[in-house]
């Protein structure tokens, strides 16, 4: 039997706040909450435990453990009071894949219409993993997927059979 391309696990234990606001405006006052850089267009900052996602031009994914949750949610209420804004806890809304290993870009690629070869580190992208939305950035050894928690077991699925020789594109 052929060595799979790349390993699939699911990530759990991970909490994912929304976060919508005038970035222009609220940024200084979000990024001191957070603890981390307000990033660039489709751009992702992390410190090794929490990472903010660009999601569009007024929309941020903080990422972050789920036992940090409940102090996250207080802190941004609180940095974003008097501004047209919302916060909201969407940690039951999404699932969380890690795909790792020499051929994790071949993996994304079978499913995906990125040209991974301009993907570069803190880097996020939206788009799709064969017929369900998904957004997906590099991390040490791989790149980390986030997709709707309604579609996880086809994405977890999708994910895995990518992940077997012989199925689809073949490695670079």
């Amino acid at each position: 039997m052929a060595e799979i391309l790349a390993q699939v696990a699911r990530i759990e234990g991970l909490a994912m706040i929304t976060i919508r606001a005038g970035l222009a405006r609220a940024g200084d006052a979000l990024a001191e909450a957070i603890g981390l850089a307000i990033p660039d267009r489709t751009g992702i900052t992390t410190d090794g435990t929490r990472s903010l996602g660009w999601m569009s031009p007024d929309e941020l994914l903080l990422i972050l453990p789920e036992a940090d949750r409940d102090e996250a949610l207080q802190l941004l209420e609180q940095a974003l009071a008097g501004e047209h804004a919302l916060v909201a806890d969407m940690s039951d809304a999404r699932a969380v894949f890690d795909v790792t290993g020499p051929h994790a870009d071949d993996v994304i690629a079978k499913l995906s219409p990125v040209d991974l070869a301009h993907l570069a580190p803190g880097t996020l992208r939206r788009s799709r993993a064969a017929q369900t939305a998904a957004a997906f950035w590099r991390i040490p050894g791989g790149l980390r997927v986030i997709g709707f928690r309604s579609t996880a077991d086809y994405l977890g699925l999708i994910l895995s059979e990518a992940a077997r020789p012989g199925t689809g594109l073949a490695p670079r």
